[in-house]
């Protein structure tokens, strides 16, 4: 019976054959690196834990000479300057960890190599017990800054090194402590890895939280804007007609008109009935976006001619408010009234929720050049309730007055309350 291959054990074996080809590669990027990567600080604790690394690396320095040196035969300076080398590792693990672990690592197996000769059958070797410890330190110090993979890849390479020593050795040794010392590693880079990665999601929590507040911001902003175009629309839309009406009833306003002045003035209606039109299929879509009912979608909108209407609503509901109008009032751009009136609604109804018992004062300002609005209320006599809004009242307000190219301040005043400023171009609307 043949045997039919499907080209699935070829496959498999060339994606290992890949694989092995590529480790030398991935291993030299992820370990052959000399950047520096400070242990970073941990809120309240500040510097401590740095000190306390430094602390136990001083310690456990003193103890590994008295470990090694007593059978260390001839080679005893090269011996010394092996431990103090190790120690120094697990100081510089406080900033550049892979560095760190080479040179902790080599010492390693420097260390065994030199005193494999002098070292009898029950002496521990190829670890002794302060190298283990040291070496865990630079391992644990290690994980917290990696990749697991970078980790992982480190711990491996630290065991083939107890490996390889033991391998080479003229005679067997006591091994148990090697034993718990693997033990002590993988635990190291276990615990490591387990804090960088609880760090890490910390740390995505954090933007992921900065994304969102300024996602909403600008969704705020669009919701505005959209706000501001319904209402607008509803202004432009009305001098379009207008445009249009007229140009329909001036032929019958002058006495034998020429067929000139006729097709100029049914250009004028033909092109102001068309961008009415397409005024109305690309802004009245926000309309319908409006859950509002249709009676109040489709009432006019309101102007300065309405703040006392506003004021006397408000004044029902319980808050003190006084005004005071200086300059000649006057008509304005539509866009203008519009946008004053809701400045100053808005800056009522912050008044109302966030200052119970306040009294406020409405200044409105007609110059030559500028409207000016201002709404101050005094302290309040209570704590105000949790709001259930979103909060961006003062948003909108901006964006209104930065649309008609105005300013807008607000801040808390001296006497503990609040105050809304805002300047706002006061050009004369064109005669309909």
């Amino acid at each position: 019976m043949d045997l039919v291959d499907d080209g699935g054990g070829r496959n498999i074996g060339g994606r290992l054959t890949s694989a092995l080809l590529s480790a030398p590669r991935a291993l030299r990027e992820d370990l052959w690196t000399v950047a520096r990567d400070p242990l970073p600080r941990r809120g309240w604790l500040g510097w401590l834990p740095h000190v306390h690394v430094v602390l136990s690396a001083v310690l456990l320095g003193w103890w590994l000479p008295a470990e090694v040196l007593e059978r260390s035969g001839p080679s005893r300076d090269l011996v010394l300057l092996l431990a103090v080398l190790q120690t120094a590792a697990a100081v510089l693990a406080l900033s550049r960890p892979l560095p760190a672990w080479w040179l902790s690592t080599s010492v390693l197996f420097l260390s065994a190599q030199i005193v494999e000769g002098t070292t009898g059958p029950d002496a521990h070797w190829p670890w002794s017990a302060p190298a283990i410890l040291l070496h865990t330190l630079v391992l644990l110090l290690l994980a917290l800054r990696v990749r697991p993979r970078i980790a992982v890849e480190a711990l491996g390479i630290t065991i083939l090194t107890g490996l390889a020593n033991t391998a080479s050795a003229e005679h067997a040794h006591n091994g148990v402590l090697t034993q718990w010392g693997v033990g002590a590693f993988v635990i190291a880079v276990v615990i490591g890895t387990s804090q960088r990665r609880s760090r890490v999601a910390r740390e995505r929590l954090v933007e992921q939280q900065v994304l969102t507040a300024e996602e909403r911001g600008r969704r705020t902003v669009l919701e505005e804007r959209n706000r501001i175009a319904r209402e607008l629309h509803d202004v432009v839309a009305h001098h379009m007609s207008v445009i249009s009406i007229q140009a329909q009833v001036a032929p019958h306003l002058v006495q034998n008109p020429s067929d000139e002045l006729k097709e100029n003035l049914a250009g004028i209606r033909e092109n102001a009935v068309e961008a009415l039109t397409e005024l109305r299929r690309v802004l009245g879509v926000l309309r319908s976006e409006d859950v509002q009912a249709d009676g109040v979608r489709h009432a006019p909108q309101p102007t300065l001619d309405r703040l006392e209407e506003l004021v006397g609503n408000v004044r029902g509901a319980g808050l003190t408010i006084t005004t005071e109008t200086t300059g000649r009032p006057r008509p304005l751009s539509p866009g203008v009234e519009l946008s004053a009136f809701r400045i100053v609604q808005e800056a009522l109804s912050n008044a109302m929720r966030h200052a119970p018992g306040a009294s406020v004062r409405v200044e409105i300002g007609y110059g030559s050049e500028e409207l000016t609005l201002r709404v101050a209320n005094t302290a309040p006599d209570a704590p105000a309730p949790p709001s259930p809004g979103a909060g961006h009242g003062l948003l909108g307000m901006r964006e209104r007055a930065a649309m008609l190219g105005g300013e807008l301040a607000t801040g808390p005043t001296p006497q503990g309350g609040y105050e809304v400023a805002a300047t706002l171009p006061a050009r004369r609307p064109a005669a309909d």
